[in-house]
């Protein structure tokens, strides 16, 4: 039997080597995998501001609930969707400046909120292997836009909201994210605290129209999630 020549095994080799880079591209390079979405639930508490509350943060705290989903556009900017429900409830007691009627108004009310905020983390967010030098935990701020509902006892309002905030958040495992962040939402509407169809109404309640976004009834959410990464991203070796 005729000995193939020796020099033919390392082009062997070689060519295998290169099949199997071919096959599996990001292995030579160890690094992170990346995935464009990540799926969580919210929890923590709401409290008002409006006209039964001008200034005190945290008075009546309620619970506030929902679930979140984040599409990731990359390790600092990601664009984050929120279905939450709170409650807020507030009473003139509490304020020292009187109103029209010496009796004092008390309201409580569930709300419900759609909305879209855009996040910008402070450094790149991620598992902290591979290239791109990423940090396990970072602060970020957000902004956005939503919609709130609160239905009756009263009447039904609808409004806009603008939401502000900050947050921070972990990467607790490759694919599981943990955080909490403190938003104020600026609402459109001035009913959010009216409850009672009869009597004085916390809706302009010294008969001075409100504009556009002044004297409104504002929201807050102090939450703390968890999220669990879906969907791998492409990976490119050569960026």
């Amino acid at each position: 039997m005729k000995r193939q020549p020796i020099f033919l095994f390392p082009k062997a080799v070689t060519l295998i080597v290169a099949v199997l880079l071919a096959a599996y591209p990001c292995v030579g390079n160890a690094q992170e995998t990346e995935y464009n979405m990540e799926l969580g639930v919210m929890g923590g508490g709401c409290f008002y501001l409006g006209d039964a509350n001008t200034s005190r943060l945290f008075l009546e705290t309620n619970s506030a609930v929902g679930v979140l989903a984040r599409y990731n556009i990359n390790p600092r900017m990601v664009i984050k969707g929120d279905i939450a429900r709170g409650i807020i409830s507030g009473s003139t007691s509490n304020l020292k400046n009187h109103f029209p009627s010496e009796a004092p108004i008390t309201f409580k009310r569930s709300i419900y909120e759609l909305g879209a905020q855009f996040e910008y983390s402070f450094f790149a967010y991620g598992t902290g292997e591979g290239y791109k030098d990423s940090h396990t935990l970072t602060p970020y701020i957000l902004g956005g836009v939503g919609f709130t509902f609160a239905p009756k006892p009263a009447d039904n309002v609808f409004a806009a909201n603008f939401p502000i905030g900050v947050g921070v958040k972990y990467k607790l495992a490759p694919r599981l994210n943990v955080g909490a962040e403190w938003t104020f939402r600026f609402s459109s509407s001035d009913r959010l605290d009216v409850t009672n169809s009869e009597g004085l109404q916390l809706d302009d309640p010294y008969g001075i129209r409100s504009g556009f976004m002044k004297n409104k009834d504002t929201y807050s959410f102090i939450i703390a999630y968890i999220s669990y990464d879906l969907f791998a991203k492409d990976c490119h070796c050569n960026d």
